[in-house]
């Protein structure tokens, strides 16, 4: 009986055994299903089917949600899809890595730093005046009536020594009558003679006139008035007929065998241009033309409404081929000797966001192409480049070209980014600086207002090109078409601050655009445009672009050499203001990336 207990005891202990071993092996199954399903084949957040680690994440730079299996277009926004890095693999929790596809298809460069001398290229605008110092006014010495005008208008050539007017002068005559007087008497009263010849020189008769009036004894009732210098009439202030005091100017005439470059320097500009600097310049009256000359004086005051100073540059004209108002550009590439061998970077490399600048440098040591944010700080602009104060080391290698790619890419992945320096997934546009003051504080912008703020942006454009062309009929239906753009910029998209902004913006764009579309002259147009540009320069500051640039741009000889800005999709100067009377005349103040 004992015996037959203890089997039974002992089938059940088995039986508990199998059962737990079952139980274990089922378990164990089921893991490594769901493991290896989730392995191959994984499921984001919304349910939807992702790729496998062997494929390639498309998506788009302004709509992160988007995900797409091959390239293409954005089915939001039409933009051109990127490629991100392969999915599955494991990255640097700070960098981002793409693959070597896509880096070939973002068109991405890099290039090693390096330390150089730099060398600031300053770009000058200016016209040719004549040299004060061969500036003449042609005074009379004698009064009287203008009898006889021997020049007779504007830009005549004279000799010195020609005669230029005759004066009759009842003063002269009366003295010619002393001076016969006196000379019947020099034996008895030489010093009354003495007295009447230095009367007449005291009127710039010269000694050789005096003599032959005692000689011939005749009295002239007109008396010539010579040049005292050759030159140019560049302005007559008499005609025939006029009574003229001793002193009146008659005439303004100009040496034009040396003239003056006078050049408009910025104030930031200064610090950087010093005398005996070689500077090479183009006239526009002389297409394909270079001249070459040193700055002989920097103006040692800054004009307090055009905010620039005068470089004067001294040339020699002996053949008259230069004319004083012509248009010149000019360039200094000068050294800065305070930043010898910092590190000079290319400009395309930099990315800012306020007071923030940084750069994407590549990692060493890596298989597959891997960049991180690094903030630097910037010394002064060499035209096309920068120099590094801090933040880069020599024989590091930064991206140069593809910049905003790289961010992009690395904000899709929540990786630190020039907007977003902590990292973190986000489907909203950065914030954005207020512009027009030193605050700190931010504003949040729905991207469909971004997108419509993009859409006046590019018929403004159409409106600045129609400006360039001089074409007025052109630039009124431009400006009709931005108008209409603007009002449907919806602003209920907006709240709080960033409201009133674009509330206080839009008033002034929408009166200066109105005058536009109501105005069939140029000059007219020309006003408003500036006038509609300085607040939508203040919009795009504040609340940005989308996938865009834009240059801020200016022109010192605009409405009489007052200044206007303007923004262009491209950094080349195109001047509204001018067009082809000076297509070229500016330069880019600012870039809005």
């Amino acid at each position: 009986m004992d015996w037959i207990k203890g089997s039974r005891i002992f089938k059940l202990r088995i039986s508990k055994y199998v059962k737990t071993c079952l139980l274990i092996g089922i378990g164990l199954f089921a893991g490594w299903l769901f493991f290896h399903s989730a392995r191959t084949e994984q499921v984001d957040s919304h349910g939807h089917e992702t790729v496998t680690p062997s494929e390639e994440i498309w998506t788009c730079a302004m709509h992160p949600q988007i995900r797409m299996h091959e390239p293409g277009k954005c089915p939001i926004c039409g933009m051109e899809l990127i490629p991100l890095s392969k999915a599955g693999e494991t990255l640097n929790p700070m960098a981002v890595m793409l693959s070597k596809e896509a880096i070939a298809l973002a068109n991405v460069n890099t290039s090693v730093v390096s330390r150089q001398m730099p060398t600031r290229e300053v770009r000058l605008y200016g016209k040719v005046q004549p040299d004060e110092r061969l500036f003449q006014s042609q005074p009379a010495h004698i009064p009287g009536r203008i009898e006889e005008l021997d020049v007779n208008f504007t830009g005549e050539t004279v000799k010195k020594g020609q005669t230029l007017v005759k004066i009759y002068s009842p003063e002269l005559i009366k003295a010619q009558q002393d001076l016969l007087e006196a000379a019947k008497m020099k034996d008895l009263q030489p010093a009354i003679l003495e007295a009447a010849r230095e009367r007449l020189r005291q009127w710039k008769l010269t000694d050789d006139q005096i003599a032959s009036i005692e000689k011939s004894g005749e009295i002239a009732m007109v008396f010539p008035v010579v040049a005292g210098t050759s030159g140019v009439v560049m302005a007559r202030r008499v005609n025939v007929g006029d009574y003229v005091s001793r002193g009146t100017t008659l005439l303004e005439i100009a040496d034009l065998s040396k003239l003056w470059v006078l050049f408009d320097a910025y104030e930031q500009d200064l610090p950087f241009i010093r005398n005996g600097d070689k500077i090479t310049y183009t006239l526009q009256a002389m297409p394909g033309k270079t001249f070459t000359g040193s700055v002989s004086f920097v103006d040692p005051f800054v004009d307090p409404s055009t905010r620039v100073a005068k470089v004067r540059v001294e040339v020699s004209n002996s053949n008259g081929q230069l004319k004083p108002e012509m248009f010149a550009t000019g360039q200094i590439n000068a050294r800065l000797d305070q930043y010898r061998n910092n590190l000079v970077i290319p400009r395309s490399a930099v990315l800012w966001t306020g007071k923030r600048s940084v750069v994407y440098v590549r990692l060493a040591n890596e298989k597959e192409p891997t960049f991180q944010m690094r903030e630097i700080t910037l010394g002064p602009l060499l035209g096309n480049s920068y120099v590094v104060a801090d933040g880069l080391a020599d024989g590091e290698e930064i991206v140069t070209e593809g910049t905003f790619s790289i961010d992009a890419a690395a904000q899709l992945e929540g990786k630190p980014s020039m907007m977003n320096p902590k990292g973190g997934k986000t489907n909203t546009m950065p914030d954005m600086d207020m512009s027009g003051d030193d605050r700190s504080d931010k504003i949040n912008v729905s991207m469909d207002f971004v997108m419509q703020l993009n859409s006046v942006f590019d018929q403004y454009i159409v409106l600045k090109d129609a400006l360039v062309q001089s074409d007025a009929k052109k630039a009124k239906l431009a400006a009709q078409k931005v108008g209409q753009l603007l009002g449907k910029v919806d602003m209920k998209l907006l709240t709080g601050d960033a409201r009133k902004k674009w509330m206080d913006l839009s008033g002034q764009m929408d009166k200066q655009i109105k005058q536009m579309e109501s105005s069939d002259n140029l000059r007219d147009q020309r006003k408003a445009f500036y006038g509609f540009s300085e607040p939508f320069y203040k919009a795009i500051k504040t609340f940005g672009l989308m996938g865009k640039t834009a240059y801020y741009q200016y022109c010192p000889m605009a409405f009489g050499s007052r200044g206007a800005y303007w923004l262009s999709e491209s950094d080349k100067i195109r001047n509204p203001y001018f067009g082809e009377a000076m297509l070229k005349c500016g330069e880019t103040r600012e870039t809005l990336k």
